[in-house]
């Protein structure tokens, strides 16, 4: 009987030796991006029901937990900060309570954050602020303060899940510069993705030894000034597992080979909480070393798990204060205003937006583009949810001081990028791509982005669409029927994002060196664009909304027919 016990002590000493020396671990890696202040599955802007947004997140987060448990790992991947009311709400108008977005994601037990560009375009008081009440950390490996030449941020972030040791890098585009106003990040600079990332893969390799390495990057897979270089870094630099991408509002998910031979995942949930980055991760260890690991992506709705009654519940009074902050009437329109209109000739939404430029500023001339694509104010009353209809993005309003030859340069570019050069009257007035948008069989997409379609007011001009860059622009006039002459210095009012260079008018088109641009501003906003906007119709009362007509295209017999054929091929179905 001894015998028999020692021998089943004995197999089973050795069935847990063996078991000790072999594991199987799952982990869920789950990340969203651009979320873009969508918290709650209601569009705040729209006055409607909302598909995205962080409650049903959490939805999809708390089923999954309840077989995961710790091994889900939830990463951020910024833009969080900006887009709806809710976010605005908490980082201009109550700065005292706490963040409802640190409050959501501290709720939700978020792993890890990064920063994206829309978040720095807050200001340094907003974002500073937002991340001290983060219970964990938001990365920034290339945010550098350079009076000491250190990561702002911390760097990555290490994890150890039931024997396994996680790290996840986290990087921003650097193209910051080129688009935010340098007194929203004073004291930062934007390193270079790949070189940030050889230096500190480096350091994760020798000092945490992991067994898993995660690139969670704000920036997306092709772009300008190196803006979406986080397939470079995947492909270049070895080490990473996953890369987590954002920014470009693209879906993604496929594997990638680098230069090492190893695959890495490549995957983006796209904006607004729709979607998520849903990946599995199984490793097999022996003796606590990982022996190998089976990584598997995909891209998972939302909308399919419903919407935490939790979380609106703890979150119900933020919700109210919010609806009550975008109720407020601030004015009436006599007439509705769309920006589909702005697409084919001078437009009473866009037209606006240059009115109350001039009228602020005092300036000779104003820039303005589209900067949403389907947006609406009705004729009526004017609340302050249709302010964020009206200009979408935390902007500041600038004054610089460009020549008419530079003026006529910028305008060139923006109608360059806008419109199709027509060799017949059958042509498409505007630039298409030939290829419809993946997803949406019936929508048309346009070759560049219609947030760079600047039109000008303050001077009377056409646009030949029969003739080259360079040859299109015919300015005949300032508005008030004085001369324009290209020899001299005008004041031209326009938002923050062109006037640091966003979209290279200034820059390619006007051909000012990026690092001048600064030199040529002479007025800034202190408050971004929007709370003027709304400071300006409240002191009016009453809009009269009416296009100027200051522009058109030509020849007038070519393009009045294509316009009409090309809004029905571009709206159809989003109407």
């Amino acid at each position: 009987m001894k015998r028999i016990v020692l021998i089943y002590g004995l197999l089973l000493c050795l069935a847990m030796s063996v078991a000790a020396q072999e594991k199987v671990v799952k982990l869920k890696i789950v990340e969203t991006s651009d979320v873009h202040g969508n918290y709650y599955p209601y569009n705040f802007i729209t006055r409607h029901e909302w598909k995205g947004s962080l409650a049903r997140v959490y939805s999809f987060v708390q089923k999954e937990r309840e077989q995961y448990k710790e091994n889900l790992i939830l990463l951020d991947n910024g833009d969080i900060l900006q887009g709806q009311p809710t976010a605005y709400y908490y980082n201009y108008i109550d700065t005292v309570s706490p963040h409802l977005c640190s409050e959501m994601m501290n709720y939700m037990k978020y792993d890890a954050g990064n920063m994206g560009n829309h978040d720095v375009e807050t200001g340094r008081a907003v974002f500073d602020r937002w991340i001290a009440t983060c219970d964990f950390p938001v990365l920034g490996a290339n945010i550098i303060d350079t009076s000491t030449g250190q990561p702002h941020l911390a760097p990555y972030k290490v994890l150890e899940r039931d024997g396994v040791k996680i790290v996840v890098l986290g990087m921003i585009t650097p193209a910051i510069p080129a688009w935010l106003s340098e007194n929203l990040w004073k004291g930062l600079r934007f390193d270079d993705m790949e070189e940030t990332a050889r230096k500190w893969m480096k350091v994760i390799r020798e000092k945490e030894n992991p067994d898993l390495v995660i690139g969670l990057f704000h920036a997306g897979q092709e772009g300008k000034y190196n803006e979406n270089a986080s397939l470079n870094v995947a492909k270049n630099v070895p080490g990473f597992d996953i890369v987590l991408m954002g920014h470009d509002h693209s879906r993604e998910c496929k594997k990638v080979m680098n230069v090492a031979g190893d695959s890495v995942l490549i995957i983006d949930p796209a904006s607004n909480g729709i979607v998520l980055s849903n990946v599995d991760v199984t490793l097999k260890l022996k003796d606590g070393k990982v022996q190998s690991k089976d990584i598997k992506g995909v891209l998972t709705e939302t909308e399919a798990y419903g919407i935490s009654e939790d979380f609106m519940k703890r979150f119900a009074p933020q919700y109210e204060t919010v609806q009550k902050f975008v109720s407020k009437k601030i004015g009436t329109f006599t007439e509705s205003i769309s920006t589909h209109p702005a697409f084919f000739g001078p437009s009473a939404f866009i037209d606006l937006i240059h009115t109350l430029q001039l009228d602020i500023t005092g300036a000779d001339i104003s820039f303005a583009a589209p900067l949403s694509f389907d947006s609406e104010i009705k004729k009526g009353d004017v609340f302050v949810s249709d302010m964020f209809n009206l200009y979408k993005y935390e902007n500041m309003l600038y004054v610089m001081t460009l020549s008419g030859k530079e003026i006529k340069d910028f305008l060139e570019m923006s109608y360059y990028m806008w419109t199709n050069r027509m060799k017949s009257p059958e042509d498409h007035l505007l630039w298409f791509k030939e290829k419809r948008r993946e997803g949406a069989e019936d929508r048309a997409s346009f070759q560049n982005y219609s947030f760079n379609f600047d039109s000008a007011s303050g001077i009377i001009y056409t646009v030949d669409v029969t003739k080259p860059q360079g040859e299109k622009i015919t300015i005949t006039s300032m508005a008030d029927g004085s001369p324009f002459r290209m020899d001299k210095i005008y004041k031209v009012a326009l938002n923050s994002y062109r006037g640091n260079g966003g979209g290279e008018l200034l820059t390619k088109g006007s051909g000012i060196p990026q690092e001048k641009l600064k030199d040529r501003i002479i007025f800034s906003t202190d408050k971004d664009l929007r709370f003027y906007l709304m400071n300006y119709i409240e002191e009016k009362g009453t809009m009269n909304p009416k296009a100027l007509n200051q522009w058109k295209f030509i020849p007038e017999k070519w393009t009045v027919p294509a316009a009409k054929r090309d809004y029905e091929y571009l709206f159809r179905s989003v109407r």
